[in-house]
Order: C-alpha cells, then structure tokens, then sequence
C-alpha cells in the first residue's frame, strides 16, 4: 500500500483540527492516530493509535472503527476496536 501524501495546506488544516495541537506532531499518520483515539474516546492510548496508524493498513484501521461506531454503548471502545482490528486481521491471512 502505497504512503499516503497530502499537501502542506491539508497538513496545516488538519493539524488545527486536533484538540491540542502539538509542534511535534509533523506526519499525517500521526493526526490520525490521534483522531483514532478521540473517536474511541481512549485519549490515555493515543500513542498505540498513532503506532497503528503508522504500522497497519488503513483499510483495517478504517474498518474496525466503523464496527465499533456501529455499538455506541460500549463500554470500552478501545478494546473492540482492538478485537476487531486483530480478527480482521486474522481473516485477512
């Protein structure tokens, strides 16, 4: 898969989106990670986000976050995320 490329002006925008916007943040796969983990509401896990969105396709990551908007009620959107994301991982093979 190829890396993602987006423009400095996306970049900018997409930085000013983020709650808190980090001078350190300076790749596009860390702002999703981190909008990974505001969705799943599982802030204290933000570098695992980051590290996924990094390391994992984003077809998988985009997947297992739509199951797990599907269920609101959960109680820990994190670890459905993460069942989720290794069983779709496990099909995969």
């Amino acid at each position: 898969m190829a890396d993602m490329h987006i423009s400095s002006n996306d970049f900018a925008r997409l930085k000013k989106k983020m709650d808190k916007p980090d001078k350190n943040v300076s790749r596009e796969f860390q702002i999703y990670g981190y909008e990974l983990a505001q969705k799943l509401n599982d802030m204290t896990h933000k570098s695992l986000y980051i590290k996924l969105a990094k390391e994992k396709p984003r077809g998988l990551l985009e997947r297992a976050l739509q199951f797990v908007l599907d269920y609101p009620n959960a109680k820990s959107k994190g670890r459905l995320f993460m069942y989720k994301l290794k069983e779709l991982e496990t099909q995969k093979k």
